[in-house]
C-alpha cells in the first residue's frame, strides 16, 4: 500500500517538473484544400458522386489511366535487365537531353550551340524549387519574382521557401471568365527593371485560360523592354492542345527572340507518370562554357537537396522520347487523351447553353484549354453542388475536366445547372 502511495506520488512530480515538449509551440497547419476534397468524395456513399477537384487524367470510365507507350517501354526496360545504380547528381542524362528536346525543339539554337543546361528533376515541383533556389542564389538583378493571379498553390510557398520575394500580376478576369491582357500587361511592365516574371507556358492552372499567339508575341516584347527574366512552368506539353510543338509556342517564341530563360517540365500529365515524379529543369546560357558553370552550381544545390534523381520514371520517358514508334504512339496518346477532355468541354457547354438554357454566359468552358477549367461558379454554389448533389470541386469554382465521362457529365450539367437557378 506504502509503495503504491510513493509511486504515485513519484509520477505525479515528475510530472509537474517535467518540461513541456520541444515541440508543444508547434501550430497545427491548415490542411490541404485538394486532399480535403479528396477525403470527402471518399467519405461520401452516394453513388451518383463526382471527384472534380483531383488534378490527374480519368479515362471514359473514371479510372486512373496508363499509356500504351508506358507499358511498352516498361517491358523494354524490364528486359534489358539493367542495373539499380545511382544516377548523377543531375540525373539520366539521355533523359535531360530528350527532355529539352522536347520542349524548345530539335533545331533550337541554344541546343545546337550546347548551351542549355539540363538537369533531371523529382517532376515539376522539384524543378521549380532548384529553379527557385538558383535564381535566389546567383540571379545578379531583383529578387523578386511576380505570379500571375491566380496561380498553382504551390508556387507561392515554394519560391518563398527558395528565398525570393513573390509579387503577384493580374491574369484572370472574373468577370469574363477570361484572360484580363490589359491588366497583365500593365502590371508587368509596372514591375522593376530585372525582375523575374513566372508564366504558364500552356494549360494555365487553375484557370484554363491562356495567351493567344499574337498575344505571347507581345509578352516577349514587354518582357525584352523591361529587361525581365521570363521563368516558365510548362507542365503540360501536350495535354492541352494535343499537339506538343503547339503548346511549346511560347517557351520557343522566347528564345528565338533571344531570352535566356529558365523551364521547368513534368511527365506526369502527358505521360501519365504521376507516382514517378519525373521532370527537368533547365536554362538557356549565352554559351557552353557558360552553360557548364551553371551545370556545376545546380549540382551544387541539388547534392544536399535529394542528392540524385529517381531512376524507374526516367528511363521510361527516356525510352518513349528515344524510340521512333514509341513516340508516335505516345503522341497519338497525348492526342486522345487532350480530345477527351476537349469533347467534354463541348458536351458541358451544349448542355447547359442548348438543352438546359442555364442562367450566364457559358462560352469559357469552351474557349479555356487543358486539364482544368474555372466555371465560374461562386463560393456557395461550389458548397451547394458537394453537400446536395455529392459534386466535389474547390470552392473557387475550378473543375477537372477529366473528372467528366459520358456517364456522369448530364448529371454534373444538371446540377450546376440547379445551383444557378439557386433550386438544387
Amino acid at each position: 500500500m506504502l509503495t503504491t502511495i510513493a509511486a504515485r506520488r513519484s509520477a505525479a512530480v515528475f510530472r509537474s517538473i517535467a518540461p513541456l515538449s520541444t515541440w508543444a509551440a508547434v501550430p497545427a497547419g491548415p490542411p490541404d484544400p485538394i486532399l480535403g476534397i479528396t477525403e470527402a468524395f471518399k467519405a461520401d456513399q452516394d453513388p451518383r458522386k463526382i471527384n472534380l477537384g483531383v488534378g490527374a487524367y480519368r479515362d471514359e470510365n473514371g479510372k486512373p489511366y496508363v499509356l500504351n507507350a508506358v507499358k511498352k517501354a516498361e517491358e523494354k526496360i524490364v528486359a534489358a535487365k539493367r542495373d539499380k545504380e545511382y544516377l548523377a547528381i543531375t540525373g539520366l542524362a539521355s533523359f535531360a537531353q530528350n527532355a529539352a528536346k522536347l520542349a524548345y525543339g530539335v533545331d533550337s539554337e541554344p541546343l545546337k550551340q550546347n548551351a542549355v543546361s539540363v538537369a533531371q528533376s523529382i517532376s515539376g515541383t522539384g524543378a521549380l524549387r532548384i529553379g527557385g533556389a538558383f535564381m535566389a542564389r546567383h540571379y545578379p538583378h531583383a529578387k523578386v519574382i511576380y505570379l500571375p493571379t491566380p496561380t498553382w498553390g504551390n508556387h507561392m510557398p515554394l519560391f518563398r521557401d527558395s528565398g525570393l520575394e513573390v509579387r503577384r500580376y493580374r491574369y484572370f478576369d472574373s468577370k469574363t471568365v477570361g484572360l484580363d491582357f490589359a491588366g497583365m500587361k500593365e502590371d508587368i511592365k509596372n514591375a522593376p527593371e530585372g525582375a523575374i516574371v513566372l508564366l504558364h507556358a500552356c494549360a494555365h492552372n487553375p484557370t484554363g485560360v491562356d495567351p493567344t499567339q499574337q498575344q505571347w508575341k507581345e509578352l516577349s516584347d514587354l518582357v525584352a523592354e523591361k529587361k525581365l527574366f521570363p521563368f516558365f512552368d510548362m507542365a503540360y506539353q501536350g495535354f492541352a492542345s494535343g499537339s506538343t510543338t503547339r503548346d511549346a509556342f511560347a517557351v520557343r517564341h522566347f528564345v528565338s527572340q533571344g531570352h535566356r530563360i529558365a523551364l521547368c517540365q513534368s511527365f506526369a500529365k502527358n505521360m501519365g507518370l504521376y507516382g514517378e515524379r519525373v521532370g527537368a529543369f533547365s536554362l538557356t546560357a549565352r554559351d557552353e562554357e557558360e552553360k557548364k558553370r551553371i551545370d556545376s552550381q545546380i549540382k551544387i544545390i541539388i547534392r544536399p537537396m535529394y542528392s540524385n534523381p529517381p531512376l524507374h520514371g526516367a528511363r521510361i520517358a527516356d525510352t518513349i522520347l528515344s524510340d521512333p514508334e514509341l513516340y508516335r504512339e505516345w503522341e497519338g496518346e497525348v492526342k486522345g487523351m487532350a480530345g477527351r477532355i476537349i469533347n467534354m468541354r463541348d458536351s458541358l457547354y451544349d448542355l447547359l447553353t442548348h438543352e438546359l438554357r442555364t442562367p450566364g454566359e457559358w462560352g469559357h468552358i469552351k474557349s479555356q484549354i487543358g486539364m482544368f477549367s474555372f466555371t465560374g461558379l461562386k463560393t456557395e454554389q461550389c458548397q451547394a453542388l458537394a453537400e446536395k448533389a455529392h459534386i466535389y470541386m474547390t470552392l473557387d469554382g475550378r473543375i477537372s475536366m477529366a473528372g467528366l465521362n459520358g456517364s456522369n457529365i448530364e448529371y454534373f450539367a444538371q446540377s450546376v445547372d440547379a445551383a444557378v437557378r439557386g433550386n438544387l
